[in-house]
């Protein structure tokens, strides 16, 4: 029997604040009982994943059914671990262990943060936080993630935060760093971890932590001596790789029955590459030409070649290519989905057997890559998941009348942000903004205060009045990142004085 009792002996069942005791209730259980049964766990059936529900029916999976079924792979692979040769349970015990709740709650909890309008909302929170509300450290949906659990949500325990272990905590850090750690930096991206890389000067591209937020990330991973600075612990590695899989896998079943996805122009990517990839190989960089079919798999092989060329293979590509080709294009995009039956259980062999080819690949390592994780996928698994990761970008994210759509959406989020600032920045009033909002207000505040007295040098001169408008804008960006789409829509509706029916649509704001 794998010894789950002897894991994290380094602290990581530990809560910030102590607890009775529950006979027979394990700490985990309670941990993942708390972030199912919290009011930011429940709004992610109404945020989008990929493709809005609303133009593609109900089968469409949502940021829920996604982190459900994350949960799912990932308890699975942890499950794997539970029962591999001794040599690799030795290799998980010294690594602080992987124990099946701890990885199922954090991939439970790894999207809590995702604002409305999924990542194109995400990358827009970011942009108006930086250069409208003046926040330094921005947006992202995985620091948001880290201050729900951490900060935002409450339980019976304490007011502020969800007191959870620090095995459950440090397993959703999936960029255990905050945005400053890597601003300026000169190394090339092969040279640092995933998302560390400086994006225009403005830091990390991806990190797991706000600047208010940072003690408490440190204090998380030190409970895990083994795990080097700047890695994901193992139970975290579990978490991200079944997020990897979910997202390359599970969302082809959208794109398959919404008819997003078509045999005719997917295979001619794949089949022209296949072909001419000897040819294709000698067009520079600025001569490929999108358009054509063939050039766009080229770019994104020599992407891969550049940032992973400790792993990135080329015959390995290749074989990945043609798998897909293979399983996906002519298995089941040669059959157009219509609803039956037949198309159904095409979908569910499809998935079932990508599945569990893919988690059945994961190794364990003691000393990873920088770019990798403990757990990672094999070799041939992982080029499979970024060919998959290409028809996704390819032949959905780049559609234009997708595109269409989402500028849109970027509209709402900055009008709201800029609604919202102006309301609160209102002498006459700032006193009828919502409740939470008010309330968010003053708790942020306090943060940045707390912050100013152990760092006073990040604030500057300007000192107290940098304290209060920092906690204004971090409490907008909470406010808004909290919303459902279909929230952001009505209240910003209300915001501009074009809604109808202002009694239902401001309720519960």
């Amino acid at each position: 029997m794998y010894p789950t009792e002897q894991s994290h002996q380094h602290g990581g069942r530990e809560r910030d604040i102590p607890e009775d005791s529950r006979a027979g209730e394990d700490e985990f259980r309670v941990d993942i009982e708390r972030i199912r049964f919290s009011p930011y766990f429940s709004r992610l059936s109404a945020v989008t994943q990929v493709i809005p529900q609303a133009g593609a029916g109900t089968v469409v999976h949502n940021r829920l059914t996604h982190s459900l079924k994350v949960s799912a792979v990932a308890r699975s692979i942890a499950i794997g671990l539970r029962n591999a040769d001794k040599q690799t349970r030795d290799l998980v015990e010294e690594l602080g262990g992987c124990d099946p709740v701890v990885v199922q709650a954090a991939a439970a909890a790894h999207d809590l943060g995702h604002p409305p309008f999924g990542h194109l909302g995400e990358q827009e929170l970011d942009r108006v936080a930086r250069t409208k509300l003046g926040l330094p450290d921005g947006f992202e949906g995985n620091a948001q993630t880290f201050r729900i659990l951490s900060t935002l949500d409450s339980c019976d325990a304490t007011p502020r935060g969800l007191n959870l272990t620090r095995a459950v905590r440090a397993a959703v850090l999936k960029y255990p760093w905050a945005r400053d750690e890597w601003r300026g930096t000169t190394l090339l991206p092969r040279e640092l971890p995933r998302g560390a890389g400086d994006v225009n000067g403005t830091g990390a591209a991806k990190f797991s932590c706000y600047d208010v937020e940072h003690e408490q990330l440190q204090d998380v991973l030190s409970v895990f001596p083994a795990i080097a600075p700047h890695q994901q612990t193992l139970e975290c590695s579990v978490m991200d790789v079944a997020d990897d899989i979910a997202y390359a896998v599970h969302d082809l079943d959208d794109f398959y029955r919404a008819g997003v996805l078509q045999y005719t122009t997917v295979s001619a990517e794949l089949q022209n590459w296949l072909k001419h990839s000897r040819n294709l190989a000698d067009i520079p960089d600025a001569q490929l030409d999108l358009r054509r079919a063939g050039h766009a798999l080229e770019r994104t092989w020599r992407r891969l070649q550049a940032k992973d060329p400790w792993v990135a293979d080329p015959q390995a590509f290749r074989d990945s290519v043609q798998r897909v080709e293979h399983d996906l294009v002519e298995g089941l995009l040669a059959m157009p989905y219509d609803g039956g039956l037949e198309a159904d259980r095409a979908v569910t062999g499809f998935t079932r057997r990508w599945i569990q080819r893919l988690h059945s690949s994961v190794v364990v390592q003691r000393n990873p890559h920088v770019r990798s994780g403990h757990l990672r996928l094999g070799d041939a698994a992982w080029h499979d998941v970024m060919v998959l990761k290409f028809v996704h970008a390819r032949f959905v994210l780049d559609r234009s009348d997708l595109a269409v759509y989402q500028r849109g959406q970027t509209r709402i989020i900055s009008s709201l942000a800029e609604g919202l600032r102006e309301w609160l920045n209102d002498p006459l009033d700032a006193a009828r903004a919502p409740r939470r909002l008010l309330d968010s207000v003053q708790a942020a505040t306090e943060e940045y205060r707390a912050l100013r007295n152990v760092d006073p040098a990040r604030f500057g001169p300007a000192g107290h009045g940098e304290v209060e408008r920092l906690g204004q804008a971090r409490a907008i960006v909470d406010y808004i990142a909290s919303f459902t789409d279909a929230q952001a829509v009505s209240v910003n509706a209300l915001l501009t004085g074009t809604a109808e029916g202002i009694w239902e649509l401001g309720r519960g704001l």
